[in-house]
C-alpha cells in the first residue's frame, strides 16, 4: 500500500475516535413506571373489586356564611367505577379466590 492510503485511513479513524468520544451521550438512568390512575387520580387499590368504588377520601376547602376559608373538610371521592388500565390476569383470567358461595 502506497503512504498517502495509509495517511488518509488513519485520518479518518483518528476522526471518528475523536467525534465518537465527543458526542457519545451520558448514561441517564431510566424513568419510573407510570402509576396507572383513575380519572379521579386514584390507584386500582383504592377502588372495591366487586363494588368498583372509590373509598379514598379527597380535602376540601370549606367557607363559612360570609365566604371566608375556614379550613379543610375530607369528603368521599364520588368516582363511582375504575377507568385506569386493567391488571393483566384480570383481563384474560377471571378472579378464582374467595370462592362464591353457593
Amino acid at each position: 500500500m502506497d503512504p498517502v492510503s495509509m495517511l488518509v485511513g488513519a485520518a479518518l479513524l483518528a476522526v471518528g475516535v475523536v467525534t465518537g468520544r465527543l458526542g457519545r451521550r451520558r448514561a441517564t438512568p431510566p424513568p419510573a413506571p407510570p402509576t396507572p390512575l383513575c380519572g379521579c387520580g386514584h390507584v386500582l387499590s383504592q377502588h372495591d373489586t366487586e363494588t368498583n368504588t372509590c373509598y379514598a377520601e379527597l380535602r376540601r376547602d370549606t367557607y363559612d356564611k360570609r365566604g371566608r376559608w375556614s379550613g379543610h373538610q375530607w369528603v368521599p371521592c364520588t368516582c363511582r367505577q375504575y377507568v385506569g388500565p386493567r391488571p393483566i390476569d384480570e383481563v384474560f383470567v377471571p378472579r378464582l379466590l374467595p370462592p362464591t358461595a353457593d
